[in-house]
Formats: C-alpha cells, structure tokens, sequence
C-alpha cells in the first residue's frame, strides 16, 4: 500500500471511530515515552538477481544501542478507546568490516570503513474495547479487546566513504494486529497496572508488541509511567530481508482531561 492510501485510510479510520463513540463527556490526554531498549537485528537485501548476504548489525557493523523518544494521543467514552502513535526508531554505526559483505548488489570488502543507518518510523492507529469493566471498586479491574494497526517506514544504508561505495534500501510495511489488554486499578487508580498484546504473522513476515507497566497519579491529570516493552519485527518483503526485536524499560509522564 502506499504511503498517501495508508494516510487516507488512517484518517477514515479515525472519523469512523469518532462518529460511533456516544456523545457527551469522554477521555482526552497525550502520553510522551522515552524508551531505552536492547536490540538484535538481521538484514539482507538483494538487487536485480544478486543475492545480499545476512548481515548481523551489532557485530559485523557496530550498530549500537539507542534510546528514543514515542507520542501518543488518546480518546475514549465508556468501552470505546482509540489511540494514536509515533515512534522514531533511529540506529548508526561505524566499524571496519572483517570480512567482504553484499549489500542491494554492492560489494564492501573486508577492512573498508562503513557507515550504517537504519530507521524505522512507526505509527499506530489502536483501538480497544472493554469486554469487562470492575472499576468503580477501590480495587478496580478491566479486560480489553485490541485492533492496531502499524504502519513501519523503514530504510537501511550502509555507505563506505574512502571505497565511494554506497546502497540503500527503503521498505514500507503496513501491519495488522489483534490482541489482548488488562488494567488494574488500586486506590481508585491512584496507582494502575497494565499489560498490552498484540501481533499478527503474515507469511514469512511478523510483527508482535507487548508492554506492562506501573502508574502512579500524583496529581489530578498526570500520570507517571515506569514500564518494560517488547517488539519482534520480521520483514521479508521483495528484495528486503530484517529480521529484528527490541526490548527494554521505558518512562512516561500521561496528561489527560
């Protein structure tokens, strides 16, 4: 799909579930997240019949662990609740090559400098419904029903500036998930816990997303996050190959009305 038809059905999306939320008074915040994750990942790509080999990031190409920052804006009424999400994941790198690699049909041979970026730009469109609401209780508990969708705007570069070669390849990947989410409440939500799960398996593609975290509201309207998340990417897409996961703890202030 591509990009402006995904920005089109986003936006439908997001009127659709405007117009069916019941009128009157409903939930309205915007959460920011700074996470600080562990990575692994694999990528191969090939070009016209040149078969790219499987490069490991973090060992073949000093790709190192970075931390990023993710937006979010929120809306709900009684057992309706959207969400919608940016996460900017970036990576580089710089190392001396031990070994000759084929990436998108270049060659970069064993002890040339190269440079590697990868980025991966997220956006999530959510929607949850609560099967089971035991709020109103100074122990609170509720059960979520999950359709997200995940847009990932992807492009990997390696560039070997004193050999002047240099490829890259971009990739986009719209994925549709299902899942499960709970919420407990203790002191009429003065402190709160939540897990999410979510994922989808396409063929020799995946894309599976888990968090759990605690909350604290020190004051009316703010939340204070501390949480643990988890993304397992797997993209086999034409002549792109990545095989990824991410893991890690996260912080986060919530504001909501």
């Amino acid at each position: 799909m591509k990009r402006p038809q995904w920005m089109t059905v986003v936006f439908a999306l997001t009127l659709v579930f405007s117009v069916v939320m019941p009128a009157g008074a409903f939930e309205i915040g915007a959460r920011g997240l700074y996470w600080l994750p562990s990575f692994k990942a694999d990528i191969k790509v090939d070009s016209g019949g040149v078969a790219g080999n499987t490069i490991d990031l973090k060992d073949t190409l000093g790709v190192k662990d970075e931390s990023f920052p993710s937006f979010e804006v929120f809306m709900g009424h009684g057992w309706h609740h959207l969400n919608v999400a940016y996460t900017p994941i970036a990576y580089s790198g710089s190392t001396s090559l031990s070994r000759d690699i084929t990436f998108k049909g270049r060659i970069y041979t064993a002890s040339s400098k190269v440079d590697t970026d990868l980025k991966l730009r997220m956006f999530d469109l959510q929607y949850r419904y609560t099967l089971l609401d035991f709020e109103n209780l100074a122990v609170g508990f509720s059960f979520d029903v999950i359709g997200q969708v995940k847009y990932i705007d992807g492009e990997a570069r390696i560039n070997a500036p004193a050999a002047n070669v240099s490829a890259g390849a971009k990739f986009h990947a719209p994925m549709l998930m299902v899942g499960l989410g709970t919420h407990v409440g203790i002191l009429h939500d003065l402190i709160e816990a939540r897990i999410r799960a979510t994922g989808m398996a396409y063929s020799n593609s995946y894309l599976y997303e888990a968090l759990g975290d605690l909350s604290l509201t020190p004051f009316p309207f703010l939340d204070i996050h501390a949480g643990y998340k988890i993304i397992r990417l797997k993209i086999d897409q034409g002549d792109v190959f990545l095989n990824s996961e991410f893991s890690g703890p996260y912080v986060g202030l919530t504001v909501s009305f």
